[in-house]
């Protein structure tokens, strides 16, 4: 298991996953493999450097790329072991022991790994430490806390909106409450520090600081953290306490962060707080065994309505990069080789991104054929536009017999365009 894992690789591939040390942004256009730099990057310094599974950290954007990515590495890993064990492919070897070198693997490497989104990466960080935070305004939690979801937050916002201040659901709805209050603690704001910002506005900023203050309360008192907590004490916890911050910077070696492009301020300061351990990033230079790996591309951030902010990418070079220019930078990779589309649509995706102002500047080569021509139908209203989407998909129908209508899509911008396609 040793430089097999940079084999059916391409070259830019291959120099990202083979980095091992240092910072390396890893631009990753659409469909240019960055999930298959990502595994086989952490099998490559598991089975070519050595590094110990405990020592890494990935992040993923959902729970769904977490377990892919799990299975993937899981397997990537088996197929290796199948070959310098037995000199063979895993799927030549009887059923029973490839369950006997999966099983192996996942005692050994996948079993020790955190990989997950922040919020269950960070939720898990916090039973072993939130006893250790300190609270300005003097809450506890035990490592026993529960999490409310959305729904169980929306309540206790309208319970406190509602019954305990009494204020009128028509003018101050539960739902925008809860709504700012998430808001202010993605930008890792306590309520004083909401209150400096809400200065001026009147009474409307004095009830949304007084219901953020009733609402933490209460999540204490049932010892219990909402959605956005899973950041923001995780965050407290590790600016106040430096015992428990170098403990987790001794711990976490190696960081991968998948879709970096769509980090908040919040999931930045956490990741710059493990990394550094505390120290100004662009001062930051103990990098012996030890890397920081983020993979993403400010062409595909459409998230800022969480609070996603995609400068933040921009800015890795001169946090954590070498800043210099992209022909001559040590520390970014751009994957360019785009294993998805056709090029006659690569061709008007480049065209149409290129004339984006804030971005790093790529182009998507395609791999595939030219493909079926882009049609585009003008239409004079909805009624028109959904008969003519319905007209496509019988053309289609008709041309391939073997396809249903489940094998079709139909993508809109906004859900008020689905009506008027549902009744054609």
């Amino acid at each position: 298991m040793t430089q097999g894992f940079l084999t059916g690789l391409n070259d830019a591939q291959r120099q990202a996953v083979g980095h091992h040390c240092g910072p390396l942004l890893v631009v990753a256009g659409a469909g240019s493999g960055k999930t298959k730099a990502l595994t086989h990057r952490i099998a490559h310094l598991i089975g070519h450097h050595g590094v110990d599974p405990a020592e890494l950290l990935a992040v993923t954007f959902t729970n769904k790329a977490a377990r892919e990515m799990k299975e993937r590495l899981e397997l990537l890993l088996t197929q290796r072991l199948a070959q310098s064990t037995f000199a063979q492919p895993l799927t030549s070897l009887p059923p029973h022991e490839q369950r006997q070198l999966r099983s192996r693997i996942y005692r050994e490497v996948t079993k020790e790994l955190w990989i997950g989104t922040f919020h269950a990466l960070f939720a898990r960080l916090l039973r072993f430490d939130i006893d250790k935070y300190t609270d300005p305004d003097g809450l506890t939690w035990t490592r026993q806390f529960s999490i409310y979801d959305e729904a169980d937050a929306q309540s206790l916002v309208k319970e406190i909106t509602v019954q305990e201040l009494q204020l009128d659901p028509k003018r101050f709805e539960p739902k925008k409450m809860r709504w700012a209050i998430s808001n202010a603690k993605n930008h890792g704001w306590l309520p004083q520090h909401l209150e400096e910002q809400e200065a001026g506005q009147g009474h409307r900023g004095k009830l949304l600081v007084e219901t953020y203050r009733r609402y933490r309360r209460a999540l204490a008192a049932n010892n219990a953290l909402d959605f956005d907590d899973l950041l923001l004490l995780p965050v407290q916890l590790l600016q106040q306490n430096n015992q428990v911050r170098a403990y987790w910077h001794r711990r976490f070696r190696h960081l991968l962060v998948d879709e970096y492009q769509d980090t908040n301020r919040t999931q930045y300061d956490l990741l710059k707080l493990l990394v550094t351990d505390g120290v100004d990033p662009a001062q930051f230079d103990s990098w012996e065994n030890r890397s920081v790996f983020v993979v993403g591309d400010a062409d595909q951030s459409i998230y800022s309505f969480r609070a996603a902010d995609f400068t933040i990418l921009m800015g890795f070079q001169g946090d954590f990069g070498d800043g210099a220019a992209d022909h001559s930078t040590q520390t970014m990779v751009k994957l360019e080789e785009n294993y998805r589309s056709t090029s006659t649509i690569l061709e008007a995706a480049n065209a149409l991104i290129a004339r984006n102002t804030e971005r790093i500047d790529k182009v998507l080569r395609p791999t595939r054929g030219a493909g079926e021509l882009i049609r585009l139908s003008r239409c004079d209203d909805e009624i028109a536009e959904a008969e003519a989407v319905v007209q496509r998909m019988r053309e289609l129908q008709a041309a391939h017999p073997e396809l249903r209508y489940g094998d079709m899509a139909v993508l809109y911008r906004t859900n008020a365009q689905s009506r008027a396609i549902e009744e054609s």
